[in-house]
């Protein structure tokens, strides 16, 4: 594994497992009726890093064996990513089985960053018509925007 890469892997781990009881203990009310500026609930927050950790994960593998610059869908374009939070209607997930599926989703994607092709880390997606993001940058971004909703869900429970 890359050295650059240990704070990413040991950041998430580490946060997940912190924040797996925390979260498990919050009440039906404030993990469903309190809401960010964005309108998402606690809930709709934990299924999009579902979604992150899903897509950056299929991201890493694809990036790995496809041509680069790879062509795979942005769904965080466009509102595309409270499309996706909406369609899986995260809202009403079962608490305890969504925060198990955040918890083995992050600890997937650090597993599969632990056994990244290290040859491949220069390799871009094409983010958008003029946005391409190497490998490497993409996983090392992956804690800033697991710790950005982690501090929404915070501001929430208060």
């Amino acid at each position: 594994m890359s050295e650059e890469f240990i704070p990413v892997v040991d950041g998430v781990t580490i946060l997940v497992e912190k924040w797996e009881p925390i979260l498990k203990g919050l009440s039906q009310e404030v993990i469903t009726n309190k809401v960010n500026k964005q309108g998402r609930s606690i809930k709709q927050i934990i299924g999009h890093m579902v979604d992150s950790a899903s897509n950056n994960t299929h991201r890493i593998v694809h990036l790995q064996y496809q041509e680069s610059p790879l062509q795979f869908p942005n769904y965080a374009t466009n509102g595309n990513n409270d499309r996706w939070i909406a369609i899986q209607d995260y809202q009403n997930e079962n608490w305890g089985e969504l925060i198990h599926l955040w918890k083995c989703t992050n600890f997937h994607i650090a597993h599969v960053i632990k056994n990244v092709d290290q040859s491949k880390l220069n390799k871009q997606w094409q983010a958008s018509d003029d946005v391409f993001v190497s490998l490497k940058d993409m996983i090392i971004d992956y804690l800033r925007h697991f710790e950005l909703h982690i501090r929404e869900i915070e501001e929430l429970m208060k």
